[in-house]
């Protein structure tokens, strides 16, 4: 009997095993190790009353989560209208070629319809071809360009201190 694919929303339980697939994921793509407390600066953002950031996973038939996809709802100035920004999506190498990826991408468009979002747009590294053979079967359109990311320093009061919560930023 072949097994359809479970796709769901992450819940709070699952942080912990979500926050083991992200460090993967970022061991698989060669970037810096993540800051600890991963968990407790996620949960907050993906289960408050008014997240505007989701989490689908991807379980194998013996309910592992395997797999996961983060979405937000992000704007298009050029086009004048939102569209689901897809920032990771990720399959535990072993559960790789059984059909989760496309499942997690049939529940990211799922999503985009619910919240009533015509366009998804991701990023994949250009050297992840697996991911672009992928990607390009599904009909996906590549648009080359470079991702630039600058660090901000926190502003300071007088005193060389960050401003408290709730503080103007000057």
């Amino acid at each position: 009997m072949e097994h359809t694919p479970l796709v769901r929303r992450a819940r709070v339980g699952d942080l912990p095993r979500l926050v083991e697939l992200v460090h993967e994921h970022v061991a698989y793509e060669k970037a810096a190790p993540r800051q600890p407390g991963l968990a407790e600066r996620l949960g907050p953002q993906l289960f408050a009353e008014d997240a505007r950031l989701w989490v689908l996973l991807a379980e194998t038939p013996d309910g592992t989560v395997a797999g996961y996809a983060a979405c937000s709802a992000e704007f298009s100035f050029w086009d004048a209208r939102h569209y689901v920004h897809m920032d990771c999506l990720y399959l535990a190498e072993e559960a790789r070629g059984h059909g989760l990826g496309a499942a997690l991408m049939d529940g990211v468009t799922g999503l985009a319809r619910e919240l009533g979002l015509d366009q998804v747009q991701w990023q994949t590294p250009d050297w992840n071809e697996g991911a672009i053979r992928f990607y390009d079967r599904l009909g996906a359109v590549g648009r080359p360009k470079q991702r630039y990311s600058l660090a901000v320093e926190p502003s300071r009061d007088q005193d060389g201190t960050p401003p408290g919560p709730g503080s103007a930023s000057r």
